[in-house]
């Protein structure tokens, strides 16, 4: 599908040009007439002689914007300055900080929060460790954990590429559910080795969030991770991308009048996303289910299965289909695609079951172009932003964590996902939902507080049928009622 001028490929373009004429309106003509979009222009200096003139363009990609830059300078009488890139010019030195919460203004406020004072509130915690959640950045810390190895759609970029892609996360933690999160980029692949780092340095947080790390290996990562730790651990690429699926899906089928346990579910992909929605899906009342992947359906017939593809295998596809994904999705109700571009086309699409739902979610490139989707699907969904309907996961992962952390919480499981995801489905009002609004805006103002409420209350439920830890008497410090350090409010 053809791209769009978009502000992630924006410029600013600084030009010196005449006083008089009509240099500004060649300007203007010259972006338009190359496929881009002036987005602004600002006169940032003049002369009797010559204006100097900022030119914020949009453009769909960087060998597109050095293609407006050159017919703009191709204008005669214009002369060209500096070109800024407005995406790198805001990741200059980083996205992110850490600011201290008290003021040290003096030898009093020092001693306190440093040595000597300090050293008490050291020894209350090594007498009970439990007080670290209410004594320190523990109790409101998640530690963003990638190794670079599935960035985005880019691949395996290593860590330090990686990195801002992990501060963009830690900034999305605080804007919207006021979580201070840290970005940990690992320098290796080997899955023993990130289970121990990990477990290392899981005493300084309250949750681990594992963000762009390959399958299959993340399965076991994650897995190994929850059984060794008493805090959350949620694998955002997974069970992220999963509770906003089933919640746009829950919403969906109220638009077209459908049972979520009588539909009939295609799936393209198998990987960490594919295989999370599938059990989501399928734990919130999903009963026929077929997964394809490059090779085609998954079935137990195939003698390439690996463990992941053997437990589909196992627990989808009731009817035997083999062949190929535009063979499955014939009849089906509902397509979801965390695949490849391009995979099915309007003829594949018009052999859907009437009222059919498409989740074409593969990014940016779709598993089929959503206008052409829409003209036979009843409702259209994607992973851009571009088009109605945007599945991100930037919906739910600040709200989840922020019940487990309100919660205290010392895992994640199904339940808190599909309360999450019941959450989120519910902000779209029955006066609101339609074909084009299924699922909200990421700054739709009570999505993270309305999500992290159903999860801290799914949380504290779990809780409450765990017995509760062993803890040892508290000393001074240990009498302060926890009452006195409240959840952080939204």
């Amino acid at each position: 599908m053809a791209t769009v001028p978009s502000v992630s490929n924006s410029i600013t373009v600084r030009l010196e040009v005449p006083a008089r004429g009509n240099a500004v309106s060649a300007i203007t003509t010259a972006v338009e007439s190359s496929g881009g979009s002036v987005t602004g222009l600002d006169v940032t200096a003049s002369g009797l002689e010559a204006l100097r003139i900022d030119v914020t363009v949009a453009a769909s990609s960087v060998a597109h914007g050095e293609e407006i830059v050159e017919k703009l300078r191709a204008i005669d009488g214009v002369t060209i300055g500096k070109v800024s890139d407005r995406t790198f010019l805001m990741h200059l030195g980083g996205k992110i900080e850490m600011s201290s919460k008290l003021p040290i203004r003096n030898r009093d406020d020092l001693s306190m929060i440093y040595t000597p004072g300090v050293a008490r509130v050291c020894m209350a915690i090594a007498e009970n460790p439990e007080d670290a959640r209410r004594l320190t950045i523990k109790r409101n810390s998640v530690a963003v954990v990638t190794d670079g190895s599935a960035v985005l759609g880019l691949g395996n970029i290593g860590p330090a590429a990686a990195l801002p892609v992990m501060e963009g996360k830690a900034a999305l933690f605080k804007r919207f559910a006021g979580i201070d999160a840290w970005p940990i980029c690992l320098d290796t692949q080997d899955t023993d080795e990130i289970v121990a780092i990990v477990k290392a340095i899981a005493p300084g947080f309250a949750g681990i969030n594992l963000e762009d790390i390959s399958a299959p290996r993340c399965f076991e990562i994650e897995a190994r991770l929850r059984e060794a730790l008493d805090i959350p651990v949620f694998h955002d690429d997974q069970h992220g991308t999963a509770i906003v699926v089933l919640a746009a899906l829950m919403n969906a089928l109220k638009v077209v009048g459908k049972e979520i346990a009588d539909i009939r579910v295609v799936m393209s992909g198998a990987g960490a996303a594919g295989t999370a929605i599938l059990k989501l899906l399928m734990a919130a009342g999903v009963e026929h289910a077929t997964v394809a992947d490059v090779k085609g359906v998954v079935h137990e017939g195939r003698d390439d299965l690996n463990d992941s593809l053997r437990w589909i295998a196992e627990h989808t596809n009731r009817s035997g289909r083999t062949g190929t994904l535009k063979e499955a999705v014939a009849g089906a109700d509902v397509f979801i695609g965390v695949s490849a571009p391009n995979v099915l086309d309007g003829d594949d699409l018009a052999t859907m079951a009437e009222d059919a739902i498409v989740f074409a979610l593969a990014n940016p490139d779709p598993e089929v172009d959503p206008g052409v989707a829409r003209q036979t699907a009843a409702v259209v969904a994607t992973g851009r932003s571009d088009f109605p309907n945007q599945i991100n996961n930037v919906l739910v992962f600040p709200g989840v964590f922020r019940g487990l952390l309100d919660a205290q919480s010392r895992t994640v499981n199904t339940e808190m996902m599909i309360a999450a995801a019941r959450a989120l489905a519910a902000t779209v009002g029955d006066d609101e939902r339609n074909a084009n609004y299924i699922i909200p805006s990421v700054f739709h103002k009570d999505v993270a507080k309305t999500v992290a409420a159903a999860v801290r209350e799914a949380a504290l439920a779990a809780a409450s049928e765990e017995p509760a830890p062993a803890r040892p008497t508290p000393g001074i410090v240990g009498t302060l009622d926890t009452a006195s350090f409240p959840a952080v409010k939204l």
